[in-house]
């Protein structure tokens, strides 16, 4: 029998917190585990070649996907910008309908959706990362900083999505520097306990790709049903 559709939104408290790198993890654990999940960046910036959004096709190919690249980033910029500024600075607007088509493609199987910064960075002149999460209508992945400013940035970022009735599967601490912050020790607890949320982490900081990304595998196990990862 084939597992459960699986569903996540990666948002982040922050830019540099390490989404791609939690999409891209969980994208190889649901594709390990059988679902043959499809990685969905709607909006990237900082494109070195538009053709290629380095973003979107490292969360396809952790997916083991074929799919075009219009199919799973319909917009990409080389202004490394928030998507609505870089759109506004070339004169343009990103078509919503476009998304949302993309979206209906893939909504009716296993998929991992990553954002672009934070919850209220613009995806263009009307809407904020947060706009798109509530009309995808998906459970949301946090991924925030491990260390010190994280329980405040964590707590505002939990208060914004709850007002808009937005689910939250889990908070991700990444440790994005080398050495461990005094804080880091208490924060996992001290939100788990704050905030009823399920806490994940901190993956620590690894200069090889390959232990770091093997770090994030181990970290989001969880979010997988023990009775997939075990197929």
């Amino acid at each position: 029998m084939a597992p459960e559709t699986l569903q996540f939104f990666v948002t982040g408290t922050d830019t540099g917190v390490g989404k791609t790198q939690v999409s891209c993890a969980l994208l190889s654990l649901l594709k390990d585990a059988g679902y043959g999940p499809q990685g969905f960046k709607p909006y990237e910036s900082g494109c070195a070649s538009l053709k290629a959004p380095s973003d979107a096709l490292a969360m396809r190919e952790a997916a083991g996907s074929t799919l075009p690249v219009d199919a799973v980033c319909p917009h990409r910029f080389k202004a490394p910008l928030a998507p609505g500024i870089a759109a506004a600075r070339l004169g343009r607007e990103p078509d919503f309908g476009v998304t949302l088509s993309a979206w209906k493609k893939l909504k009716g199987g296993t998929v991992v959706v990553e954002g672009a910064g934070g919850l209220f960075v613009p995806v263009d002149s009307k809407r904020d990362v947060v706009d798109l999460i509530q009309a995808f209508r998906l459970p949301v992945v946090l991924v925030a900083r491990a260390g010190l400013g994280t329980l405040n940035h964590v707590a505002l970022s939990l208060e914004a999505l709850a007002s808009r009735k937005v689910p939250v599967r889990a908070v991700v601490l990444s440790r994005g520097v080398p050495g461990r912050d005094l804080a880091e020790r208490d924060n996992r607890r001290y939100l788990e306990a704050r905030h009823g949320v399920e806490v994940l982490g901190p993956v620590p900081y690894v200069e090889d790709p390959r232990k770091r990304r093997l770090a994030f595998r181990r970290a989001l196990a969880p979010l997988v049903p023990e009775r997939a990862r075990a197929r």
